[in-house]
């Protein structure tokens, strides 16, 4: 509030107001219903912890003793009987990388330019609108009905055999959708001004996509894609139904036999109640959290690497 210096010069004695602050106090019943808020969540946060810190224990517990042999990452399970502890889980960690690698390469490409089109020309076109329902619808697809469609399709229309390469299709149907969803909502965050003053400079469009819109969004793309190829990476509904299980390191995904870490825990369970199989059995399920954490910890590298500097 304004003083008037004027006044006080001719009526010393007038009262000078005070300046009211600028925030109105919180009331009691405001802060009350904060704190039971901030309580709420915090609990349904620590409960949300509890199972997985107990599945994480449980399996670190009864899988580190078998992961910390050499001969473990090493070796495969040819010529190992089910009761033996001996061998390794190497056949199953190749097979369960060269699946991801060949699901990458199809699925990454097809996926960030699903989602270009999306966002930078489909507009509000039906065809634009199609393809985001079916995203949508495919998003949802359970994994062991992406596995039965690639099944009838690739073995029983086409005649191809059950190999690495079918497991990788159906692992394209589920990664799809995370790729295209993911690099969708990464392009949106581009400011649009900067398209405009790319626009205002003569830049065609494609070259303002591939120079400005893409390495701005880089650093969201590579980590949704990291993460995408982290979550395919634990299905056992297309092992299952797609590839026929081996004891032997095979590169080949073309092949008609190729394990995996989620193939060799099921075949571990299925040997029967042997110790050595449940210790192979737990030390494959902690391999492959080792495998995700790392995937995990290397796509916030990248993404820090890639970054767009302020």
């Amino acid at each position: 509030m304004a003083i008037d210096n004027q006044a006080l010069i001719d009526d010393p004695g007038a009262r000078v107001p005070t300046t009211e602050s600028a925030f109105t106090p919180i009331k009691g019943s405001r802060k009350l219903g904060d704190n039971i808020a901030t309580v709420l969540i915090t609990t349904c946060m620590a409960l949300a912890l509890i199972p997985l810190g107990w599945v994480l224990y449980e399996v670190v517990a009864r899988g580190l003793p078998v992961v910390m042999s050499l001969d473990w990452w090493t070796k495969s399970q040819l010529g190992v009987t089910a009761g033996s502890d001996a061998g390794g889980v190497a056949h199953a960690i190749i097979g369960t990388l060269v699946q991801a690698v060949v699901t990458s390469l199809i699925t990454v490409p097809f996926g960030i330019f699903v989602a270009i089109y999306l966002v930078e020309y489909a507009g509000e076109s039906r065809l634009g609108k199609t393809t985001t329902f079916m995203v949508d619808i495919l998003s949802g697809v359970p994994s062991i009905v992406a596995s039965l469609f690639i099944y009838s399709m690739w073995v029983v229309m086409f005649g191809m055999n059950r190999s690495g390469f079918a497991v990788s299709l159906a692992l394209v149907l589920l990664m799809l959708p995370i790729v295209i969803r993911n690099t969708e909502e990464m392009l949106r965050v581009v400011p649009a001004d900067l398209r405009e003053a790319s626009y205002a400079l003569g830049v065609p469009k494609w070259k303002t996509i591939a120079k400005i819109v893409l390495p701005t969004a880089l650093s969201g793309i590579v980590t949704g894609i990291m993460l995408a190829i982290a979550r395919v990476m634990g299905e056992s509904a297309p092992m299952l139904i797609l590839v026929a299980t081996s004891r032997i390191i095979t590169w080949n995904p073309f092949g008609q036999s190729q394990s995996s870490l989620p193939l060799f825990m099921l075949d571990m369970y299925k040997t029967g109640n042997t110790g050595a199989a449940f210790d192979r059995m737990w030390g494959a399920a902690l391999t492959l959290v080792l495998i995700i954490a790392i995937i995990n910890i290397a796509a916030r590298a990248i993404s820090a690497m890639f970054s767009v500097k302020q």
